[in-house]
């Protein structure tokens, strides 16, 4: 696919998902004719359990499964990142406690820790803790070795130099290297995030009817799906579509080597640095 026509495409995904519920032709909440019946006209995609209208329900359905899972990503990308720079830049016995609580919670299977924390937790709750405990080790280790890259680099130890403090080398000069990979990290746990959220609402802990939801469609509809198979395809279908716009998303980052400066101000940086005393080392 082509990088200029992506973003477009990305954006209209998300735009169907989130603004869905106002191109709905009917109230998806409203039973308007016989449960599980065909398409027939007036309803594309026929009608559901409880005879509403399944096209309107697939537009309205994506809303709040896409906002609690872009709510869990960027948390889980927020502790990890945090824990990363903190890892990555104190190094010693910083860096070995925060990675080893990375990896005992790496250890504990993520699909049991979404369970306890839908059965403990209200089910938007339970996706964030989820996502945040599963994805937030992976992305402190991968933000981690970014960071341990960086620290040797010119322009941070141009950046010791001129007297910053650790903090501000961190958001000025850190972070921004490796902005790429976190951005593409980002993608991949909005990814997970969108499947734990879907998988929640499938077993019953997600969005309670008669709200329009993708995975609570699935959940209502399978035992129809042979009266009306479109009652299921149809969500089944928008939830592949979002994942996979979503993991393109992720694939097509920039992503740096995260020893890259940011070109503007780099070289006022090193000027500044350095001082006037390159000036005169040519030419006189």
């Amino acid at each position: 696919m082509s990088r200029a026509l992506f973003p477009v495409l990305l954006v209209a995904v998300l735009a169907a998902a989130l603004l869905g519920h106002w191109l709905a032709p009917h109230d998806p909440t409203e039973p308007l004719g016989v449960p599980w019946r065909g398409p027939a006209p007036g309803h594309p995609l026929g009608t559901d359990a409880l005879g509403r209208d399944v096209w309107s329900r697939v537009l309205a359905g994506g809303g709040e499964l896409l906002t609690v899972s872009v709510a869990a990503a960027v948390c889980a990308s927020a502790v990890g990142v945090v824990g990363g720079l903190a890892a990555g830049w104190a190094a010693g016995a910083v860096d070995r406690a925060l990675t080893a609580a990375a990896d005992l919670m790496l250890a504990v299977p993520s699909l049991l820790l979404a369970l306890v924390a839908a059965v403990a937790l209200p089910g938007r709750a339970a996706v964030v803790v989820a996502t945040v405990c599963g994805g937030a080790p992976l992305t402190l280790r991968v933000v981690r070795d970014a960071v341990r890259s960086v620290r040797a680099s010119g322009y941070v130890e141009a950046a010791r130099c001129r007297g910053e403090r650790p903090a501000s080398i961190l958001f000025r000069e850190v972070l921004p290297a490796v902005r790429g990979l976190v951005a593409a990290d980002l993608g991949l746990r909005l990814v997970v995030a969108l499947q734990v959220a879907s998988a929640l609402g499938v077993l019953g802990f997600g969005a309670s009817p008669p709200a329009p939801d993708w995975a609570l469609m699935l959940r209502e509809n399978m035992a129809g799906a042979a009266m009306n198979p479109w009652a299921v395809a149809a969500p089944a279908a928008a939830l592949g579509a979002t994942t996979v716009v979503l993991a393109l998303a992720a694939q097509f980052s920039p992503r740096r080597d995260g020893v890259r400066p940011r070109r503007r101000g780099f070289a006022r940086r090193r000027k500044e640095a350095l001082g006037d005393s390159g000036s005169g080392g040519f030419g006189g």
